[in-house]
This record gives structure tokens, C-alpha cells and sequence, in this order.
């Protein structure tokens, strides 16, 4: 009876054993293996085994993270106080750098976007970081994804989500983007006066090499003048022709 009993516990503490050994790694799971503390491979994905008290197991998530850095306090290179949120994309592509090479590579990746976005983005001035947000994420994600390389993490990409600035910088910033608008209004009349002040000057100048023409226009002016409701009608004599009545008066004087 006693040698059924030990044989019975046996069997059932070398099922348990199995059973305790067994692990299911999922397609986007790997296993990053110990043996006796020293490292030997990364598992997975799929049914593995492990041997209790020697080997240890840790598990990595291949999928991809978003990380959502949490608003930071920037001054730009025009001392502009505003605060900059962004989120970060990365995945672990190297389970055993991941594991090894730093304790806690969520939290590490996080404070280092942290310093990164206040860094990079101190460097540029206001309207940069309004108006060229794509350079700026670009850079961030060349930075993260240097460093990052030797912790196993790949970092695709860099959003900057939200720019809170002051009341009062947004009242300047409306102030400023009005006076741009006045400049460029009276730079496009002045430039509209220019062209019509150039074509006058060579109408003139045609005009003035062709006395038909001249005759001409004349004769067109009188014609809009007459289709007004004046009453008084200036029309101007061309010299050549008072000149010309003239000498032929100053003729019959000379005659009687």
C-alpha cells in the first residue's frame, strides 16, 4: 500500500513537473531564455518547454507600442514658453538587447522621448515648430531611433500631438499674422501701380511716335465725351493745326 502511495505521488509530481515546464508563446510573443543566470537562446513562438530551478523565462511583446509622452515644457530658440505633447511609435525587434542591455526599456524609451522632444524642439523658433512639424517629428524619430538601436527597439515613428501656447502669445501671434497680411496688401498695390505706371509710359511713347494714332485717340475721347450727359465739352486742338490757321491769317493781313 505505502509503495503504491510513493509511486502514485511520484507520478503525480513528475506531471505537475511537465506541466510547470510547459509554455505557449503567442506569433507575436518570444521567450527570452536563462540558463543557470546566463543567457542561451530566444524561444517562440509556439509551445516551448522549460526546466524549472534552472531555466527562467521572459516574455516579450513584438507588436508595436504607442507610447504617449506626456506634455513637456519648451522654450524655443525665440523664448517662447509653450508645452508640446507627442506620441511615439516603436516595437522591440531584438528580444535579447531588449532584456539584457536595459532594466525597463518602456520606461527608458519614455524618458528619453521626453529629453529628446525638449532638446530638439528648443532649438527651433515658434513658427518653425508650427508651421514644419514633419521636419520636426522626423528629427525626433532619427534621435530615438539611434539611441534606441542598441536596447533591440526600432522607432518608426514621431507625432507631436498638441502646442499649448499663452493666451497672450496667441493675441501677439494674431497681431503679427494681421500686420503680414497689411504689408503684403499694400506691397500688391504698390506693385499693381508700377505695372499700370510702366504700360502709360509706353502707350506715351507709342503714341508719341505716331501723330496718326494721336488723331485717333482724340477722336475716340470725343466720341465717350459725347455719350456723357455734359453740357460743356472741352476738346483740345493739336498745335500743328492752330499753327497752320494761323500763318494762313497772318498771309491775308500781310495781302490787303
Amino acid at each position: 500500500m505505502i509503495e503504491q502511495i510513493g509511486a502514485g505521488g511520484i507520478l503525480i509530481l513528475i506531471v505537475i513537473l511537465i506541466l510547470a515546464s510547459l509554455r505557449i508563446l503567442r506569433e507575436y510573443e518570444r521567450g527570452v531564455v536563462f540558463l543557470l543566470g546566463r543567457f542561451w537562446k530566444v524561444k517562440g513562438p509556439g509551445l516551448i518547454v522549460i526546466v524549472p530551478g534552472i531555466q527562467q523565462m521572459v516574455r516579450i511583446d513584438l507588436r508595436v507600442v504607442v507610447l504617449d509622452v506626456p506634455a513637456q515644457d519648451v522654450i524655443t530658440r525665440d523664448n517662447v514658453s509653450v508645452k508640446v505633447s507627442a506620441v511615439v511609435y516603436f516595437r522591440v525587434i531584438d528580444p535579447q538587447k531588449a532584456v539584457i542591455q536595459v532594466a525597463n526599456f518602456l520606461e527608458a524609451t519614455n524618458q528619453f522621448a521626453q529629453t529628446t522632444l525638449r532638446a530638439v524642439l528648443g532649438k527651433h523658433e515658434l513658427d518653425e515648430l508650427l508651421a514644419e512639424r514633419d521636419k520636426l517629428n522626423l528629427d525626433i524619430q532619427k534621435i530615438l531611433d539611434a539611441q534606441t538601436d542598441a536596447w533591440g527597439i526600432k522607432v518608426s515613428n514621431v507625432e507631436i500631438k498638441h502646442v499649448d501656447i499663452d493666451v497672450s502669445m496667441v493675441r501677439a501671434i494674431a497681431q503679427q499674422a494681421e500686420a503680414e497680411r497689411t504689408r503684403r496688401a499694400k506691397i500688391i498695390h504698390a506693385e499693381g501701380e508700377l505695372q499700370a505706371a510702366e504700360k502709360l509710359l509706353q502707350a506715351a511713347q507709342m503714341l508719341a511716335r505716331q501723330p496718326q494714332a494721336m488723331q485717333l485717340r482724340y477722336l475716340q475721347t470725343l466720341g465717350s465725351i459725347a455719350g456723357d450727359k455734359s453740357s460743356t465739352i472741352v476738346f483740345p486742338v493739336p498745335m500743328d493745326l492752330l499753327s497752320s490757321f494761323l500763318d494762313l491769317i497772318g498771309k491775308r493781313q500781310t495781302g490787303a
